[in-house]
């Protein structure tokens, strides 16, 4: 029986039409439900197959709908493969028992410990940093050194901060509480509230514009937002935009996470698996890493972007702490007034 799949976008807003996928009994193809949105994974993708003769059948949509609709499909859904942006869903995910453990040779020796799951539900694919971006006409370098530095008084009015509903955000206040403990965290909360510039934005790329613009003097974003401005991805007036922003690299950095595993559901579980180590080896980091100006699992890669705003030293703690620590992140960041 051949796996049948619509439009995303349509599955998704219609769950009368959830039966339109049916499950693959085959062992040559794998349903893969992604959150990236990119045309070079369909590259990858095609690499994989040309490698192994397994078909890749893929869903691109939001990362929370793919979590829900595979929480829905339960036994019957057809994807073998779930890939997220951000430890915290991808601990949501685990949480619900939508991935099966795998334990590989391959994935362990390509995916460093500290970032995949203890029990090999998931393996971090690429990474992405979350860090001070600053207009050097508003503020000076060592004013944003570290993370602790942006609830300094002396930033008052002009930092700018997306909302606390952003997974990236809670998982950056999760490695807070990691680093400092609880007390610190809600005072460095509290701290920047009080430094707003503007109300909370809801995405990075118009936080970083107002970067540019003066509206603010630093905000806290994901790098690979400045990554695609920077490269003119988003159009050549967000490149020169991008070009007033700097990155400045806290010591150490909170790294996140892109990764994927292997679904519960999954009855092609090997092929899966197969996708996942392929996904992770050499053969395909820098394409998959690149696509999206995100690093690779190890190094700096190749991207002149990347290259360009140089080395920076990893926090130690582990993905795994940082989903752990999500609930409680979160709670925080409610009580200490981040909106």
């Amino acid at each position: 029986m051949k796996l049948r799949w619509a439009a995303p976008v349509a599955l998704l807003a219609m769950g009368t039409l959830l039966g339109a996928c049916s499950r693959s009994d085959t062992t040559d193809q794998i349903g893969v439900y992604s959150g990236r949105h990119y045309n070079t994974d369909k590259a990858i993708y095609k690499r994989f197959t040309e490698s192994t003769g397994i078909q890749v059948k893929l869903l691109e949509a939001k990362d929370d709908a793919l979590i829900e609709r595979l929480n829905t499909e339960g036994e019957d859904s057809p994807a073998d493969v779930l890939i997220l942006a951000d430890v915290a869903r991808l601990d949501r995910a685990a949480g619900m028992n939508l991935f099966q453990s795998v334990d590989s040779v391959a994935l362990n020796q390509a995916v460093p410990a500290d970032l995949r799951d203890s029990q090999g539900r998931w393996y971090g694919l690429t990474r992405r940093l979350r860090a001070p971006m600053f207009n050097a006409d508003l503020v000076k370098s060592e004013q944003v050194s570290s993370y602790e530095a942006l609830a300094d008084p002396s930033l008052k009015g002009k930092l700018c901060l997306r909302n606390r509903r952003s997974v990236y955000n809670q998982s950056l206040v999760a490695f807070m509480l990691d680093e400092q403990g609880l007390a610190a965290t809600e005072g460095w909360i509290k701290g920047m509230v009080n430094n707003l510039a503007e109300p909370v934005f809801s995405s990075d790329t118009p936080m970083i514009r107002a970067v540019a613009q003066g509206q603010c003097g630093v905000a806290l974003a994901n790098s690979y937002y400045l990554g695609r401005m920077q490269a003119g991805d988003k159009g050549e007036a967000d490149q020169t935009l991008a070009g007033k922003v700097t990155v400045r690299w806290p010591d150490p950095v909170h790294v996140n996470i892109t990764g994927g595993g292997v679904t519960r559901a999954s009855r092609n579980p090997e092929a899966a698996q197969r996708l996942l180590e392929f996904l992770s080896s050499d053969q395909a980091q820098g394409g998959y890493a690149a696509a999206n100006h995100e690093y690779p699992l190890n190094g700096i890669g190749e991207d002149p972007v990347l290259q360009a705003w140089g080395p920076f030293q990893q926090a130690k703690v582990s993905a795994e702490r940082l989903g752990q620590l999500n609930a409680q992140a979160l709670e925080l960041m409610a009580a200490s007034g981040w909106q």
